[in-house]
């Protein structure tokens, strides 16, 4: 495991710091963008705004050879939340107790730090190193993330500028920093579900048809359903209602109409349009008057082992002496767009534990070694 070091010896902490302190609440950059861009400027980067509708987004790209490696981020950060339950102001970057304190310190400024350290490292070491480095940064993935990442990747698409290899900074380590790599994610897909009845006094109930209980069986169905059996790389699939209403407020009349929102999480073993199919193919069964609204987060991408994980799992080894494991455990990123345009996209970033929490926070021993990871790759990849 790499020392601990003081700030005055750690540029990755200094630069997290300075981002932390900046307070980007989704999809407000705050200027982290421009800082980024100061700091990669004198390397000989070339920058692009790509900015719509309030989001900010930067490509910036050193070289125009390949490969092209691509590491991706994102600046902006949930709210806060109670002020007055954190222990230091969640944009001063406290340090405390061996651990930098802040929102965003883990999700993901202190990442976006070491992308930059590393590159500065990299590139001093290596001018005129193979192939060429780019940053895809966004303000938009904590928030709806239609004009963040997506947007940037359909504009790279379009003339046709993809990357080969991309590692995306988000906090993956479980409990070890370097134990998790995420080498792909489930699919997530949400649906409306809106089921028709009539209203009527609960006293009369045959004047009326409760959506309730006509959808009860339906749903009781579909919450018990084996979808798949799931690959060698991801669990089966998941069906969870996460919010049902109906009813007036009212104990003595039948509601008219019942809404359910849920989501799958979804493995490639089962396609999007083979569960709408499989839901509807249940809810007519059951003769439900209903409507769905669907909503495709992302589909699942998977990248096997290859040029990358092996680079990436050879530096964290060298760094830390952790074997890290493969893992497409946990919510979406911003790397299922990432994957539409580049055939090889990992995550992979501090301990996990802590983020969108009150005193959110990385351990300071964690910072420096991390840009060591990231150098590392770009040496395994890049190096002449």
């Amino acid at each position: 495991m790499s020392e601990i070091r003081t700030e005055s010896s750690s540029p990755t902490l200094a630069l997290a710091r300075a981002l932390i302190q900046r307070p980007s609440v989704t999809p407000d950059d705050q200027g982290c963008l421009d800082l980024l861009t100061a700091r990669l400027a004198p390397l000989g980067f070339r920058f692009e705004r790509i900015d719509a509708n309030g989001v900010s987004n930067l490509w910036a790209r050193r070289g125009n050879a390949a490969p092209l490696f691509c590491f991706a981020g994102h600046t902006d950060v949930v709210p806060a939340g109670p002020l007055g339950d954190w222990q230091s102001p969640p944009f001063a970057a406290a340090e405390r107790d061996g651990y930098l304190v802040g929102r965003g310190a883990a999700d993901m400024k202190t990442s976006l730090a070491a992308f930059v350290t590393a590159i500065e490292r990299f590139v001093a070491d290596s001018p005129q190193h193979k192939g060429s480095i780019a940053l895809l940064l966004t303000s938009d993935e904590e928030g709806i993330a239609t004009h963040g990442t997506r947007m940037v990747v359909e504009t790279l698409a379009a003339r046709a500028e993809t990357p080969d290899y991309c590692i995306v900074g988000e906090p993956t380590s479980a409990t070890v920093f370097g134990d998790t790599i995420k080498n792909g994610r489930r699919g997530s897909l949400n649906g409306v579900l809106t089921v028709h009845g009539i209203q009527g006094h609960v006293a009369y109930p045959q004047l009326a048809r409760n959506p309730v209980h006509q959808a009860a069986p339906a749903l009781a169905e579909l919450a018990a359903r084996r979808w798949d059996d799931g690959d060698e790389f991801f669990p089966p699939t998941s069906w969870q209602i996460s919010n049902i209403q109906a009813g007036t407020g009212a104990n003595n009349v039948i509601p008219g109409k019942l809404e359910v929102v849920f989501n799958f999480r979804f493995s490639p073993a089962s396609p999007a349009e083979q569960l709408k199919a499989q839901v509807e193919e249940v809810l007519d069964r059951h003769g439900l008057d209903y409507a769905i609204a669907w909503q495709l987060s992302g589909n699942p991408f998977i990248t096997p082992r290859g040029d990358l994980v092996e680079a990436l799992t050879g530096a964290i080894r060298a760094t830390t002496s952790v074997e890290a494991q493969l893992s497409t455990t946990g919510g979406t990123s911003d790397g299922r767009f990432i994957a539409t345009i580049c055939p090889q996209v990992v995550e992979f970033g501090p301990i996990n534990a802590s983020i969108h929490q009150v005193d959110e926070r990385i351990a300071i021993a964690d910072i420096e070694p991390l840009s060591d990871i990231y150098h590392g790759v770009l040496q395994r990849l890049l190096a002449v």
